[in-house]
């Protein structure tokens, strides 16, 4: 190896212009000789700036000096000058599975199969990006359920209540959601946001009956012309909220809420066992 370096140095030495500069490189990058390697390569390319494996030997010099940022941009120059070329899609696949970027990762490397199906690295490579994406997809898929879960069991504090889908909301005075859902003009789930501005709300109104000597609040009624809201304190730590279009009386809305409440306190004591 060491005569063979000698001997292709001294070539290129005699031809500044010889393509003897990729072996030369490659060989010296083997060695882990990369400064030198690096040297021999970028003046080849002052020489041979079209030359797509020279510009692919620098990605990889790149990649063994920990140059990932740079080796990714010389890739991609790469596949603009040779778009189905392997080993720019072998690199640029493996520097997407390492930032994670499974979905890119898997496209480069099934490029670089069809560039050259017998390549056995490739192949490996494909099987190990394709093991993580199952797993990802199988964690994706878990955490999903959970949150469905979480959400549903919400929801389910009031199940078989009339709008226990979209019209009833529990939460604590702090503004945090407790269960039940409450939904906008657009169908957009506003169960947060009106969370959060109730609970100030309710602290308003305690504050106001306090001044005024009037005990403690009961509940609140808002009418607006596409529908009624009723706010009551189920316990002195929450809110219950109900929601329902400009046909159903107060009255009838009290009485839901005397139901639903009774509902959010069994609930709660459930939750403190």
């Amino acid at each position: 190896m060491a005569s063979d370096i000698k001997a292709m140095s001294a070539e290129l030495a005699r031809d500044p212009q010889s393509v003897v500069f990729l072996e030369l490189g490659e060989a010296l990058r083997r060695r882990g000789q990369l400064e030198a390697a690096t040297g021999v390569v970028l003046g080849g390319l002052e020489h041979h700036s079209e030359l797509v494996e020279a510009h692919d030997l620098y990605a990889r010099l790149l990649v063994d000096a920990g140059d990932f940022r740079r080796a990714q941009q010389v890739w991609s120059g790469v596949l603009e000058r040779s778009p189905r070329h392997l080993e720019a899609h072998k690199g640029l696949g493996f520097l997407a599975f390492r930032e994670s970027d499974l979905e890119t990762a898997l496209e480069h490397l099934e490029l670089a199969l069809a560039a050259d199906p017998t390549d056995p690295s490739v192949v490996r490579g494909l099987q190990t990006v394709r093991g993580a994406a199952a797993e990802a997809a199988v964690e994706t898929a878990a955490e999903t359920a959970a949150a469905a879960e979480e959400v549903a069991g919400e929801d389910r504090i009031f199940a078989g209540l009339e709008g226990a889908e979209h019209g009833l909301l529990l939460m604590d005075d702090r503004g945090r959601v407790l269960g039940g859902r409450l939904l906008g003009a657009q169908g957009e789930d506003v169960s947060d946001a009106v969370a959060a501005f109730l609970a100030g709300a309710a602290q308003e109104a305690e504050r106001t009956a306090r001044m005024l000597g009037l005990g403690e609040w009961r509940w609140l009624v808002a009418e607006g012309p596409e529908g009624n809201v009723y706010v009551t304190p189920p316990t002195a730590e929450t809110l219950l909220l109900i929601l329902r279009d400009r046909s159903v009386p107060s009255g009838r809305l009290a009485m839901l809420a005397e139901r639903a409440g009774d509902v959010a306190r069994q609930w709660l004591e459930r939750q403190q066992l």
